[in-house]
């Protein structure tokens, strides 16, 4: 079984998707932890994020452990990562990555979670489950402002949501594979949710698609 999870930054689609996968004994992946780890090298080695064939030299490279770098959650990886993903080549490169992982989960996992911006729609739009998460960006840019603070890291609310809007217009009106909820989603609008009343709503999904709780876990 095959749950695609996508959403805007910062609308906890992550946290859920992870929860979901353990509660289910599935393999998860962070697709965006993918293309975090494109930037995150290019970065490190001096290019620019638009560089493409760069880009796609380091995407060919990719191996699953590359998605554990320390430096993939900050900010700067995350701004050149949206820039990245914009990169034809390269998606069409980490595409095969990602559906591999989906048709095969590690580890004999009788399924898998992907959470991103485009796998209901691109990566397995034929997904037995979809589920488009959001929430308003003032409440994104709150929750990713905490976060920042959390780590240590300097942040002014208002810069992270200016910068979660330009985002946001760059993911949805990308040519390629923009960020919009596939047609045959389920819809969850986390604004005034805390992670645990999130998680029973993703729960609650799961179930009443499947017409009973498929996982032996959780």
């Amino acid at each position: 079984m095959i749950i695609a999870i996508d959403g805007p930054v910062a609308a906890g689609k992550g946290t859920l998707a992870r929860r979901l996968a353990a509660a289910l004994g599935y393999a998860y992946l962070d697709t965006g932890a993918i293309y975090r780890a494109v930037a995150a090298r290019l970065l490190r080695e001096g290019h620019d994020p638009e560089d493409e064939e760069a880009a796609e030299r380091i995407a060919r490279s990719l191996r699953m452990e590359d998605l554990n770098a320390p430096e993939l959650r900050r900010e700067d990886v995350g701004e050149a990562a949206s820039k990245v993903a914009r990169i034809g080549n390269v998606r069409r490169v980490l595409l095969d990555f990602q559906r591999n992982f989906a048709a095969h989960p590690p580890d004999g996992a009788p399924g898998a979670v992907l959470d991103g911006r485009d796998i209901g729609t691109v990566v397995c739009p034929d997904a037995d489950l979809k589920i488009f998460i959001t929430a308003s960006p003032e409440i994104r840019a709150r929750r990713r402002y905490e976060e920042l603070r959390a780590r240590g890291e300097a942040a002014d609310e208002a810069t992270v949501l200016a910068d979660l809007r330009r985002r946001d217009e760059r993911d949805s009106n990308r040519a390629d594979a923009p960020l919009r909820p596939a047609d045959d989603a389920h819809l969850l609008d986390t604004s005034n949710l805390d992670i645990e009343t999130a998680f029973r709503a993703i729960r609650e999904i799961v179930t009443r698609h499947c017409g009973h709780w498929p996982g032996q876990a959780g």
